[in-house]
């Protein structure tokens, strides 16, 4: 029987290791820190029973993954659930941006709008299905789907700041602007749109669910089913060396790719190394948990039920404040996101106190304190809020990259999405899951498709291990 190592849980890590094992791989996950999960853990960060999402939180790309899907894991518990609005926009004197899972109401809501954001946005989605398996897989490759992948590639290569043109409201430019701004990019930076139509379109396609009791479900449910396959997983291990894995077959690494080429050392050939310390980290996340008495009072109606609430003003303020972060600037203005998980899983809650989770797009590995430019993001559009905290836990850049070490200097995204890098990740070849090492493979956020917790980058990697190991 074949042998692997798995270093690092995250749901890459998971996923890779659950694939192997499924395939009668004898599998061992090692993980540093003394949970799993990576990314995708929970926990009480703020009072007694509150249950806050250490990091990953609404899982679009997690429901409509073909790996998860395809796994069953509701037979481990894992459930999904849904918010009634997915997204609200918000914008001053009450105004708003309604992002629902029915096109036709998205469109209705935006008015002249509408029929612009259908024929785009709408059109991505009554697509999306065929063009998973291309949006989710490495991007230098002949697509599944060429004809539909094109049409798509065609808008998707333009800057966000350019695709905004279509619409004249300030309600669709900034429902647009936030979308994209995920990519943690200058929204002028080709493929910016991108982002916002692969996440406009999940939206109405599948929607943006929540994992029922934290997302840490989703990493336990794989841990879960790979325990069930044989599977084993050490927490407390941390791994800095291949001499390490005990001469395992295959060496599955959800690492950074600096990370990735320390462990690996002088087998690594010297070029893909220098490409591994080259890879770039792009801006930081500044997260800011509460817990909200009563909730979060917002003026804008659709706002107070939508499960992800997008917190930055017009599309102008977005693209100012994501242009201020890549220069390193710390705006004023940041953009916030934020997450009420609890109105659909009120378990997360203890009485009339509720945990709200929030971050901010701030600069790179930026040291200083940018709690009140959140809370006063949020204050702007939801006059009470501050008086309605009764706790907050902090976690700028660095307090993210010492919970989860992929984060290097807050960037959540496990790298910059930008430019060259966007399209070959972590380096220019057509396995980009290949580490240059025989039986070693990289399987993090900083392979294709990235960041989120869908699994694709483990499992495709798992994938490539596997068929290496056929040709042994």
């Amino acid at each position: 029987m074949s042998s692997a190592v798995v270093v690092g849980s995250g749901p890459n890590g998971l996923a890779a290791a659950v694939h192997l094992a499924g395939n009668g791989v004898s599998v061992r996950v090692l993980e540093a820190a003394d949970t799993i999960g990576g990314g995708c853990r929970s926990s009480e960060l703020t009072l007694p029973g509150l249950l806050h999402d250490d990091c990953s939180a609404i899982h679009p790309l997690a429901v409509a993954s073909p790996f998860l899907a395809g796994l069953g894991l509701e037979a481990e518990g894992l459930r999904w659930l849904w918010p009634r609005v997915q997204l609200a926009h918000v914008l001053d004197g009450g105004r708003e941006a309604v992002l629902w899972k029915d096109t036709a109401r998205t469109a209705e809501g935006l008015g002249a709008d509408g029929p612009a954001w259908d024929g785009l946005v709408g059109r991505v989605a009554r697509g999306f299905g065929p063009l998973l398996d291309d949006l989710l897989g490495p991007h230098l490759r002949v697509p599944s789907h060429p004809v539909r992948f094109a049409r798509f590639g065609l808008d998707a290569v333009l800057p966000a700041s350019a695709v905004v043109r279509r619409w004249r409201g300030d309600e669709a430019r900034a429902l647009f602007g936030g979308l994209a701004a995920h990519a943690f990019a200058r929204l002028d930076a080709p493929f910016t749109a991108s982002v916002g139509l692969v996440l406009g379109a999940s939206a109405h396609a599948v929607g943006w669910p929540i994992a029922q009791g934290g997302s840490r479900a989703i990493t336990d449910a794989l841990a879960a089913r790979l325990r069930a396959l044989g599977g084993t997983i050490e927490t407390g291990r941390r791994v800095t060396s291949l001499e390490e894995l005990d001469g395992a077959d295959v060496a599955m690494l959800d690492l950074a790719p600096g990370a990735a080429a320390r462990l690996l050392g002088p087998r690594q050939p010297r070029r893909t190394a220098a490409a591994y310390r080259r890879y770039r980290h792009g801006p930081a996340a500044y997260k800011v948990d509460f817990a909200v008495e009563g909730g979060i009072p917002w003026r804008s109606e659709h706002a107070r039920e939508a499960g992800t609430v997008h917190v930055g003003g017009t599309f102008e303020e977005i693209a100012a404040a994501e242009a201020d972060t890549v220069r390193g600037r710390m705006p004023e203005r940041p953009f916030v996101l934020v997450g009420q998980q609890y109105l659909d899983d009120p378990g997360r809650s203890r009485g009339g106190i509720h945990p709200v989770w929030a971050y901010a797009h701030v600069p790179h590995a930026y040291a200083g304190d940018a709690t009140e430019a959140l809370i006063a993001q949020i204050e702007r559009f939801a006059p009470g809020f501050r008086g309605r905290i009764r706790a907050t836990a902090v976690r700028g850049p660095a307090a993210l990259e010492a919970h989860n070490a992929n984060y290097v200097g807050g960037d959540i995204g496990t790298g910059a999405n930008d430019g060259f890098q966007l399209l070959a990740r972590p380096r220019l070849t057509a396995d980009p899951y290949a580490t240059g090492v025989p039986g070693a493979w990289l399987c993090s956020a900083a392979t294709p498709p990235g960041a989120g917790a869908h699994g694709m980058p483990g499992y495709r990697a798992a994938a490539a291990a596997l068929a290496w190991l056929a040709r042994r």
